[in-house]
């Protein structure tokens, strides 16, 4: 409230002396009040404007101020009462001068509204052909930038596939040398597996040889050996069959001893025998 109460004593005069009422802002909107349905109970107290008589301004601080508002005593405002006009009949010559002059009143406020009218629609008109324009400025921007935009994208492209073919080429330059570098590594292998190889046919044709004149020196040896070994077996057969006979015959006589010494014994033993028998047969009478 006092805030609203200061914006509005702005508009006033600062002297002690003047007591003008205050005048309602043009931006304030007249609000409908309802009205009761009866008369109120009580008497409400009229409305109390204040005004302002004096504004102090002091510097607070760096780059403040602080404002002081004095107000002065309340003063009730009277409302102005208009003065009651005498009633006058009017004569035909101000009817229609009164109907004339709302004629040019209602053609002066046709034609301003027209003018409002026209003037809108030029607005209007304005409004859409500088919209158009700026429509068409962001179009051909627009189109000029894509365009741009497209171009450095084409060059950007071309220069892409220029550098890819450039690699791709620089790629196929180096699996060729590698090609031909593997082939003549492969032949130079080739040739010297084949050297290789008839060089292991040829020692191998020595070897073959040598191993050939070997097994026929061993064949030799083995029937060499082999003779030999014959000669020895048949020397050994008939060392063993004379070791046999010799054999043969020392067990003969060694039988024939035994048998020899056998009898011998046996009579020996009858000789014992009788000798006993006679011994016992003599010694018999005695001692009968």
């Amino acid at each position: 409230m006092l805030i609203g109460l200061v914006r509005d004593s702005v508009m006033q005069c600062f002297c002690h002396s003047c007591r003008a009422p205050v005048l309602p802002a043009a931006h304030r909107r007249s609000v409908p009040v309802k009205k009761a349905a009866g008369k109120p109970r009580t008497k409400q107290p009229k409305k109390v404007k204040f005004i302002t008589t004096e504004i102090r301004c002091q510097e607070m601080s760096k780059g403040g101020l602080a404002y002081e508002v004095i107000l002065a005593e309340p003063v009730g405002v009277p409302v102005p009462r208009r003065a009651d006009s005498p009633e006058k009949t009017p004569s035909v010559e101000e009817i229609q001068e009164k109907l004339k002059a709302a004629e040019e009143r209602r053609r002066s406020l046709e034609a301003s509204k027209m003018a409002a009218i026209a003037q809108k629609m030029q607005k209007i008109e304005d409004a859409s052909r500088i919209r158009s324009e700026q429509t068409n400025n962001f179009i051909v921007a627009t189109k000029e930038a894509l365009d741009a935009k497209m171009d450095s994208h084409e060059e950007k492209r071309e220069a892409y596939i220029n550098e890819l073919r450039a690699r791709l080429k620089d790629h196929l330059e180096g699996v060729e040398k590698t090609r031909l570098t593997l082939e003549q590594q492969t032949a130079e292998v080739y040739k010297a597996i084949e050297d290789k190889m008839n060089t292991a046919a040829d020692k191998r044709d020595e070897n073959i040889k040598k191993m050939l004149e070997r097994l026929r020196e061993h064949e030799e040896q083995v029937r060499k050996v082999r003779a030999g070994n014959q000669e020895r077996f048949q020397q050994l057969e008939s060392a063993i069959q004379d070791k046999l006979q010799q054999a043969a015959d020392r067990r003969l006589q060694i039988e024939a001893e035994q048998r020899e010494k056998l009898r011998n014994h046996e009579r020996r033993a009858e000789l014992v025998r009788q000798n006993k028998s006679a011994r016992a047969e003599s010694e018999a009478p005695t001692s009968g």
